[in-house]
């Protein structure tokens, strides 16, 4: 049996552009600019406090600098500021200082209590977690994050017995809020650590623990015992694939070479595999597909992007499906004067359930076009076929051909296709991360040397924006294993309020960042893609920790609270040395 008390520290979400908003008078209502992941929920949210129709209020976002899932609903200085815009009939200017943003932006913030249980082979029998989670002075999104935490506390482990019970405590602090994540971080980095502790009262590699528990690709879908229904997985096959990337076993070797020689830096290697839920939340999407008489194409979709590439994505979707250049198609999103309606960017859901409703709508307007061609060549639907530069022709006649321009000026009114896309179910993606670090073990410094993630989305439809995403993940994730931390002082007062005291890594303390991935298809939706926006800090956040402790766990270290830092690595070899008599 395995016992730990894992504190998941409160951080701040921190993004490179704070809360924003210009509101103005428009017309009988007022119009916004602001940097928000949800225009329509703002819209939603501004016309119902301040006594308008939806349409009479616009919203708008223009390079939306990072949200992380904290832009994900409508700020109140957003609503004040469309009130005072039509109190006052002038424009009104809100802008969040960085001060106010480390203030009013924090999450995580869970005590986790949990008891793993296994055979003395290192068969998983049960899991038992008491979740604590601070939710802050008013208590709002961070009430329901505990919730995803149990349903994913099985993590990639077959298990049959799970027992859990989640509080939220009301304190003096700020609240908490969603956060690259938002609840399946704290799952897996409990699950993971508590699982290098078992590992280690069994006397057994971390590795091999693991690969004797996690489920095997033939049980999808799968049940778990708190209720998640998982898709598809190989989770064998992301763990191993991790493994060669990462060349495990030099990796040991040589920290065995480091121990024996009693070598200052001492080697540390962290690994986690993880499993999270994505698109769990926002049923549907819309979307329209458009094909202008010049054979432009306008794709409008109800995401909004706040650095991820959508355009770039939705634009090669739309393209494979009609056939056209990408370089003639205009993606337009994030504008709800523009776009009818939509749900947003979070839970890793814009590709998956967004970009399915380019795709399905992409296809009516093909088959739409198809019917079309039909009858302006007099042929039968049965012997229209495609070229290659997308047009339409007959079959066996070679000089027939039809542009998309042709059908866009013939058809009797817009050549369009719009409307919603509903997903069926949730999707979830999983990998698997390895961590390599260097400690000091006479000062306490770590150096994060090297980091490896396999991480299988599905279907990838742009290769290098989901290494962005995944970069970016594993440096939040490694972050805050080593360096962040919101800090109140016994009265209550914020000590952290400026990037001199809260800290956040630059290039420097970044490693490289290896990638790699496994494809496991989803029929949840037509792309067969998952979410990947959140998988790199899910993964890294555990590897990172365990990485740490597994560089001094010889001299007798069994955990070391997060965020890792030279001050707590320090202590905590002292307390073991000193215990040991050394």
């Amino acid at each position: 049996m395995a016992r730990l008390t894992v504190e998941n520290q409160r951080v701040g979400v921190a993004p490179m552009e704070t809360n924003t908003v210009w509101a103005r008078p428009w017309g009988a209502g007022v119009e916004l600019w602001c940097s928000t992941q949800a225009p329509h929920i703002v819209r939603t949210m501004v016309a119902t406090l301040v006594g308008l129709d939806e349409g009479d209020v616009a919203v708008h976002t223009v390079a939306v600098g990072g949200g992380f899932g904290a832009k994900s609903v409508a700020d109140p200085e957003y609503v004040v500021a469309a009130a005072l815009a039509r109190r006052l009939n002038r424009p009104v200017l809100w802008r969040q200082s960085r001060e106010e943003n480390l203030l009013g932006m924090h999450a995580r913030a869970q005590r986790q209590h949990v008891q793993l249980g296994a055979t003395a082979d290192g068969r998983l029998v049960g899991i038992r977690a008491d979740l604590v989670a601070d939710a802050g002075a008013y208590p709002a999104i961070g009430t329901y994050l505990p919730m995803l935490t149990r349903l994913m506390l099985s993590g990639v482990y077959r298990v049959d017995r799970i027992e859990s019970t989640a509080r939220c405590a009301a304190t003096n602090t700020v609240p908490t809020t969603a956060f690259r994540g938002a609840g399946r971080p704290e799952a897996a980095h409990l699950v993971e650590r508590a699982m290098d502790v078992l590992a280690a009262e069994l006397d057994m590699d971390p590795v091999e623990l693991r690969q004797r528990n996690l489920i095997p690709a033939d049980a999808f879908p799968y049940r778990s015992p708190t209720g998640a229904v998982y898709d598809s997985g190989d989770y064998a096959g992301a763990l191993d694939l991790a493994i060669a990337v990462a060349g495990y076993d030099d990796l040991r070797a040589e920290q065995a070479r480091r121990r024996s020689s009693s070598d200052r830096w001492q080697l540390g290697i962290g690994v986690s595999t993880y499993v999270e839920v994505t698109a769990n939340a926002g049923p549907s999407e819309y979307a329209s597909v458009e094909v202008h008489t010049d054979g432009a194409v306008t794709v409008s979709v109800g995401t909004a992007s706040h650095g991820q590439g959508h355009a770039t994505t939705f634009a090669q979707i739309a393209a494979a499906a009609l056939g056209v250049p990408h370089a003639s198609i205009r993606v337009v999103s994030g504008d709800t004067a523009l776009v009818p309606r939509g749900e947003g960017s979070y839970s890793s859901r814009s590709v998956q359930v967004g970009g399915s409703a380019v795709h399905v709508m992409s296809e009516r307007l093909v088959e739409r076009a198809t019917a079309l061609a039909a009858h302006l060549l007099e042929a039968a639907l049965d012997d229209i076929v495609r070229h290659d530069d997308g047009g339409f022709g007959v079959a066996g006649v070679p000089s027939s051909a039809l542009s998309w321009a042709d059908l866009a000026e013939a058809a009797a009114g817009p050549l369009v296709e719009a409307g919603d896309w509903e997903r069926p179910a949730a999707t979830f993606p999983f990998g698997a991360h390895i961590a390599v670090v260097e400690v000091d073990v006479e000062t306490g410094g770590v150096r994060w040397v090297d980091h490896v993630a396999v991480d299988d989305c599905g279907r990838v439809i742009n290769p290098l924006l989901a290494d962005g995403q995944v970069h970016g993940g594993i440096a939040q994730g490694g972050s805050q294993a080593l360096f962040e931390q919101i800090v109140y002082d016994d009265d209550a007062t914020p000590l952290t309020t400026s990037f001199s005291s809260y800290a956040v890594p630059s290039a420097a303390e970044l490693p490289p960042f290896r990638t790699a991935r496994t494809i496991t298809l989803t029929d949840a939706n037509p792309l067969g893609a998952k979410g990947i926006g959140e998988s790199g800090t899910i993964g890294a956040m555990p590897a990172v920790h365990n990485a740490v402790v597994d560089a001094v766990a010889h001299l007798g270290v069994r955990h070391i609270d997060m965020p890792c830092t030279p001050e707590r690595v320090w202590r905590a070899v002292a307390a073991a040395r000193l215990a040991g008599g050394g």
